[in-house]
């Protein structure tokens, strides 16, 4: 009686650790893919704006542009207008330029992501293979030693997974600097 509950006991734990462990790791994919979202969601919204704003400036000279194509000579208000329009653009450009380059942080996050389900998959693994190498027949001191084992490698792969992946997503690529999210 004293075994099974020492079985019990250590099956417990081993158990509780798994699901701590996994939860934990679950919930940072959760968080990296919910970042990943905003970002996402965030660069769209932004590179809309500048495409509908290029489109503006254009159009709002589009008059100008036309009597220019007719051989008609531009006014000097015509021409001002036209000069400033090459800025106004190269603004709007520069705008979705920089919302493009929420791809670079985004990749970061989902690279993360991988890596922290593929950890997961390994994790999962070590404990399928010690589970494997326990067989019906075994004894109970046996079956404690080896979930001792299991629960030992399992906390170790936990906190290698966690230490390898890095907290925050750093943009590497902006023009006008590096920026650190999350």
């Amino acid at each position: 009686m004293k075994r099974k509950k020492i079985l019990g006991s250590h099956v417990k734990r081993l158990l509780s650790g798994v699901a701590i462990h996994g939860r934990r790791h679950l919930n940072e994919v959760e968080t990296d893919l919910l970042q990943t979202e905003l970002l996402l969601e965030e660069a769209i919204d932004k590179l809309t704006s500048s495409f509908m704003a290029i489109h503006s400036a254009v159009g709002a000279r589009q008059e100008t542009i036309d009597r220019l194509l007719a051989g008609e000579k531009p006014s000097a208000e015509d021409s001002a207008r036209l000069s400033d329009m090459s800025g106004e653009i190269g603004q709007h450009v520069n705008s979705a330029i920089t919302s493009m380059q929420f791809q670079d942080m985004t990749s970061q996050l989902i690279d993360r992501t991988l890596r922290r389900v593929a950890g997961l998959r390994e994790f999962l693994g070590t404990l399928s293979e010690h589970g494997a190498e326990i067989a019906p027949e075994t004894d109970s001191e046996e079956i404690v030693e080896r979930l001792g084992k299991v629960s030992m490698a399992l906390a170790i792969q936990s906190l290698e997974l966690r230490s390898m992946l890095r907290k925050s997503v750093d943009q590497h690529h902006l023009e006008s600097g590096d920026i650190e999210l999350f």
